[in-house]
C-alpha cells in the first residue's frame, strides 16, 4: 500500500521539523515546507537519510501563488494529500499600544490566512476521496491570551475557531479536523521572545518546564492515526499545565 501523502508547513525547524520527522518515521510521504528553501531541503534530506520519504518546497503560506506551488509539489512527489499539518507561524512581541498595523497584519496573514489557503488547496480531494486528516497548530495563548502577544493570541484563537467550524462542515464527509495548542516549547520561535517573558512563563507552569518539539509531534501523530477516529473539532493541549480543561 502506498504511503499517505502529507504536507507539513513551517517544517524547517522547531515543532514543524519534529512533526515532519515523526510522520516520516510513521510511514508518511512528507512534503516539507518552509519559508527558507535551505531549511526545508535540510529536513527532507535528513528524513531521506534515515530511510523515510520526503520532498521539500519553499514558500510563504500567506501567498496564494506560493500555496498553489506547495500543493503542486506535494502532488508531483507523492500524490493526493491525505494529511495536512498547518504549522507555519511567526512570533513577534509588543505591548498592544506599540503594535504596528503591519505587525498585526503579518501575524494574521501567516497564521490565519495561511491555514485557510493551504486547507482550501487540499480539502477538495479529501472530500472527493471521503477521507483525510487536517491538524492545525494553534497555541495555548489562543485560549488564555498572553502579555505582549495580543496579535499572536488573537491569530491562534482564530485557528481554534476555524478548526471547530470546519470540523462541523466536513466530519460527516470523512475528513477529520482537529487542533493542537502547545504551551511554550523549546524552539527558535519561542527563543525570539524576551528572556524575561520566558522566565515569567516558566514560573507559571505547573510542570515547571517548557516542552520539547518531539512531545508536540507525538500529539500530532496521535491525531493523524486511526486511534483518534473519534476526535473531531478538538483542541489537544501539550502545554505543561498552562491550560487545564
Amino acid at each position: 500500500m502506498a504511503a499517505v501523502s502529507a504536507i507539513v508547513t513551517g517544517a524547517g525547524s522547531g515543532i514543524g521539523k519534529a512533526i515532519a520527522e515523526r510522520l516520516a518515521a510513521d510511514g508518511y510521504a512528507v512534503l516539507v515546507n518552509d519559508l527558507s528553501p535551505e531549511r526545508a531541503e535540510a529536513v527532507a534530506s535528513a528524513i531521506r537519510a534515515k530511510g523515510g520519504v520526503a520532498a521539500a518546497r519553499a514558500g510563504d503560506v500567506s501567498r496564494e501563488t506560493d500555496v498553489a506551488a506547495i500543493h503542486e509539489a506535494a502532488l508531483d512527489a507523492h500524490g493526493e494529500v491525505g494529511l495536512l499539518v498547518n504549522n507555519a507561524g511567526i512570533a513577534h512581541q509588543a505591548l498592544f499600544e506599540n503594535l504596528k498595523v503591519e505587525d498585526f497584519d503579518r501575524m494574521f496573514a501567516v497564521h490565519v490566512r495561511g491555514t485557510f489557503l493551504v486547507t482550501r488547496a487540499v480539502l477538495p480531494a479529501m472530500l472527493a476521496a471521503g477521507k483525510g486528516v487536517i491538524v492545525n497548530i494553534a497555541s495555548q495563548l489562543g485560549q488564555i491570551g498572553g502579555v505582549e502577544l495580543v496579535h499572536y493570541s488573537g491569530a491562534k484563537a482564530a485557528i481554534i475557531g476555524m478548526t471547530k467550524a470546519l470540523a462541523r462542515e466536513v466530519s460527516a464527509r470523512g475528513v477529520r479536523v482537529n487542533a493542537v495548542a502547545p504551551g511554550p516549547i523549546n524552539t527558535p520561535l519561542v527563543m525570539e521572545l524576551s528572556e524575561d517573558w520566558r522566565a515569567t512563563k516558566r514560573a507559571q507552569l505547573p510542570l515547571g518546564r517548557f516542552g520539547e518539539p518531539e512531545e508536540v509531534a507525538e500529539t500530532v501523530a496521535f491525531l493523524a492515526s486511526p486511534a483518534a477516529s473519534l476526535f473531531v473539532g478538538q483542541t489537544l493541549g501539550p502545554n505543561s499545565g498552562d491550560v487545564m480543561l
